[in-house]
């Protein structure tokens, strides 16, 4: 019968040395990369291939296009680019093949360069500076790793 009581005592003892006596603060401080690298894009649209009744209007949507071009490729380089593909073969023979490509992210913090026409092709230079998003990102989400932490 004594050890039974011993026993339970210790038991009681050792699970209440789980749980905590003391309370804590925790102090955070904020990361921040050594560098920031600066992302480059380039997107071009032909001008006569535009829609248009006059060459003004092809030249205004060849500027816009090939700002979209160059915002799909910056997304490109941030997010990667998803590929399907697909090919059907019968009887030994490809019957079909695919390929298709798809991008999909958001682009904050991009600055337009420089846009310029090149012949009957517009160009639109596009950069994105990484500290610039890092300090867009900073201002939403607040990152931050363990400075020190007190016990009392």
């Amino acid at each position: 019968m004594r050890t039974v009581i011993l026993f339970c005592t210790l038991a009681s003892l050792s699970l209440a040395g789980c749980s905590s006596i003391f309370d804590k603060h925790v102090e955070y401080k904020y990361v921040e990369p050594d560098n920031y690298p600066i992302l480059k894009a380039i997107g071009y649209a032909p001008i006569s291939a535009q829609q248009g009744e006059n060459q003004s209007q092809r030249s205004l949507m060849a500027i816009k296009a090939s700002k979209l071009e160059a915002y799909r490729e910056l997304a490109e380089q941030v997010y990667g680019q998803k590929i399907t593909a697909g090919t059907t073969v019968q009887g030994s023979i490809a019957q079909n093949d695919r390929l298709q490509s798809q991008v999909q992210g958001v682009i904050k913090g991009a600055q337009v360069v420089k846009t310029y026409a090149v012949g009957d092709t517009y160009a639109t230079e596009l950069h994105l500076d990484m500290k610039r998003v890092h300090d867009l990102y900073i201002g939403e989400i607040k990152p931050r790793e363990v400075k020190k932490v007190t016990y009392y």
